[in-house]
């Protein structure tokens, strides 16, 4: 099938044209820039993509003629005006930014700061958190924040089965510098991340509403999170170490339990008692690994959750919902191994 790619420019985008590129069932990858006039050349933007298709004008039509669906990974904002013709044409669309991830346009504008999409059209948007829904019969698919994905999946087995104090949930999550996108900004200049830490949008990261919608859709009494993000001196990778309270009674075996029924048929998901993962183990990989144990002293549950955050947290998740979209096998265009050393 003909696939259509609006923002191949960008980290993620990038990552997402080359994992369509060996796709066992994308015959061709139509390129597009957002704001184009006219057709430029991949390798005068990303040389190392030389000898590849030229970034095509943008127009919904064309668009739509050309191709069986498309994906869009642009900048928050964008796909909020961008995806009307498509949306009301039904015609299949993966989203990899914010826009059409929150239920509510109050939400949105708080957390975003921006105009939200009309009332209808997010009511068209399905949120594919694919391992735990599936994207099959939908047309407008909102792809997860790289944060709100490692976070959920972290908590997902606790909250599901009930297991916590809902109000004692703390997320130190950390990321590295691809997640702020290819804008320069002082906060991401080597000579600034180097040798260095920094935290930020304490408390204000737009991944929190996300978070919570899915977490209050498995437990209503979850009310809020404690979500602290920090700058790690390095490239690609998430890290979410999430610290919450068992209720009384809880053992160690419950916890087990929770996340062996939750996880044990899952694809890209390995999580284990008492060993907690490193980044290096999921860097180039679809995987999220997960370790988590119960202090039977404090009563405390920590869960340590570690994604790459261009592909478990957005280009590889992308392909996941178009495989389910379309009905290919789960696993299709991501056999990835670590990238190693």
């Amino acid at each position: 099938m003909n696939v259509g790619l609006v923002g191949v420019t960008g980290y993620s985008g990038s990552v997402l044209y080359e994992l369509l590129l060996r796709h066992p069932n994308v015959d061709s990858v139509n390129l597009y820039g957002h704001s184009q006039k006219v057709a430029q050349s991949l390798e005068s933007v990303l040389p190392q993509l030389r000898r590849r298709a030229n970034i095509l004008p943008y127009d919904s039509a064309d668009i739509m003629k050309n191709n069986q669906m498309v994906f869009f990974d642009v900048s928050a904002g964008v796909t909020t005006e961008l995806a009307k013709p498509f949306l009301d044409a039904n015609f299949p669309v993966i989203d990899l930014a914010g826009d059409y991830r929150l239920k509510s346009r109050d939400a949105y504008k708080k957390w975003y700061k921006k105009e939200a999409p009309d009332e209808k059209y997010l009511k068209q948007s399905h949120y594919g958190l694919v391992d735990f829904t599936s994207s099959k019969g939908a047309t407008y698919v909102s792809n997860p924040g790289c944060y709100a994905t490692a976070t959920i999946l972290a908590l997902a087995p606790l909250v599901i089965n009930h297991l916590i104090d809902t109000t004692s949930i703390v997320v130190d999550a950390k990321s590295g510098t691809s997640g702020a996108g290819k804008s320069l900004s002082e906060s991401t200049h080597f000579s600034q991340t180097n040798e260095n830490l920094q935290l930020y949008k304490v408390n204000h990261h737009q991944h929190i509403p996300e978070i919570v919608d899915q977490l209050k859709d498995w437990d209503e009494d979850v009310p809020y999170i404690q979500f602290t993000t920090t700058l790690l001196p390095l490239t690609r990778g998430i890290m979410a170490s999430c610290y919450t309270k068992a209720k009384s009674g809880i053992t160690e075996e419950d916890v087990k339990n929770a996340f062996v029924q939750t996880y044990s048929d899952h694809t890209f998901i390995n999580a284990t008692e008492g060993v907690f993962p490193t980044l290096k183990q999921v860097i180039g990989t679809n995987f999220c690994d997960i370790g988590y144990q119960l202090n039977p002293v404090t009563h405390q549950i920590v869960i340590v959750s570690v994604i790459d955050n261009l592909l478990k947290g957005a280009a590889g998740q992308a392909i996941q919902n178009f495989n389910q979209m379309f009905e290919f096998k789960p696993d299709a265009g991501l056999d990835l191994i670590p990238v190693l050393p």
